[in-house]
């Protein structure tokens, strides 16, 4: 077998989706709508808050700050793909391939850890209302986003590290449609290395710490609202948290999957199929979950389009007359 040391790689082929000339223009036009979609929908959610002072509280602090990190998770990935679909020659450089693989999973993890913090915030406003403007300072806000940007970079330094000094056989043909670290993996020369297991391992212990912490949150905040005598303050405290938990939920489901799954079951076709959900769909649904079912933000979005809808009107034959 034919052997690529990783300090001599110059390029990877990315084989990502096969499709006929008609079904890829489609496919392209597609993602491009998907993609612009999901930078705008996520502006607009930055913008309303920023520009709403009563929207000024921890929860949207988080919220305008996991937006930010969606128009980044998918703009590691997608613009590539993009290119990728109308260009023959479906290659990366070595060093292009590491460095997408390091910012994805340095916002991967960063998202956990925001998930987290946002989960936090619902149980201090939930379960001790009368500490949260004591406990969730504007300091202590900035310190914990800071935290959570600072962190997710680290922790994608040490596999980023480790995976660019692995050495590389084969054709060096990846059969995704990014630089992942399974697919990566299939083309080591060193099967079941320090390097794999230990990603898993700390997948383990990201994923699972993360998700454990936003449950045990969760928990105490249903046992809180259930001794609530209010129904109308049961609704209220669930709808809160009903966004941030339906977020929670899509995100996990595919993460699971993807990573904490036996390798027997690994599978090229699924594992594409999987990637193009978290890559491309999450973040376009992330932005829309919120504004549907968080009342304030609806409502700062109702203002926002009345007032639009204000200025664009044209003028009416009363108003005419009166200039």
């Amino acid at each position: 077998m034919e052997r690529y040391n990783a300090t001599i790689v110059t390029e990877f082929v990315l084989l990502g989706f096969h499709f006929g000339h008609a079904h890829q223009t489609l496919f392209f036009i597609g993602l491009l709508f998907i993609y612009i979609l999901t930078i705008v929908s996520n502006i607009v959610i930055i913008a309303v808050i920023k520009e709403n002072p009563h929207l000024h509280k921890p929860m949207y602090f988080f919220l305008s700050n996991f937006s930010f990190l969606e128009i980044c998770y998918i703009t590691t990935t997608l613009p590539k793909i993009l290119k990728d679909i109308l260009s023959k020659k479906k290659t990366i450089s070595a060093v292009g391939c590491f460095v997408q693989f390091y910012f994805f999973y340095k916002l991967a993890a960063t998202e956990h850890l925001f998930l987290m913090v946002m989960a936090y915030d619902r149980y201090v406003a939930i379960c001790n209302p009368l500490r949260y403007s004591n406990i969730m300072t504007e300091k202590v806000c900035i310190r914990m986003a800071l935290g959570c940007w600072v962190v997710g970079a680290l922790v994608a330094l040490l596999p980023v590290i480790s995976l660019s000094r692995m050495s590389f056989c084969g054709s060096l043909e990846i059969d995704h449609i990014m630089c992942d670290f399974l697919p990566l993996m299939k083309l080591a020369c060193k099967k079941g290395s320090l390097t794999e297991n230990s990603f898993l391992i700390f997948a383990w212990l990201i994923v699972l710490g993360c998700l454990s912490f936003i449950m045990m949150s969760y928990g105490h905040i249903i046992a809180t609202v259930l001794k609530m005598s209010s129904s109308k303050g049961q609704s209220k405290a669930f709808s809160t948290c009903a966004s941030h938990l339906s977020v929670v939920f899509i995100f996990y489901g595919t993460v699971i999957f993807m990573y904490l799954r036996p390798s027997a079951s690994y599978s090229y076709k699924l594992e594409k199929e999987i990637s193009f959900c978290y890559i491309v769909v999450t973040p376009l649904l992330n932005p829309m979950i919120y504004s549907l079912r968080n009342n304030e933000i609806r409502e700062a979005l109702a203002k926002v389009a009345r007032k639009f809808k204000g200025l664009t009107r044209k003028p009416g034959p009363q108003s005419l007359a009166s200039q």
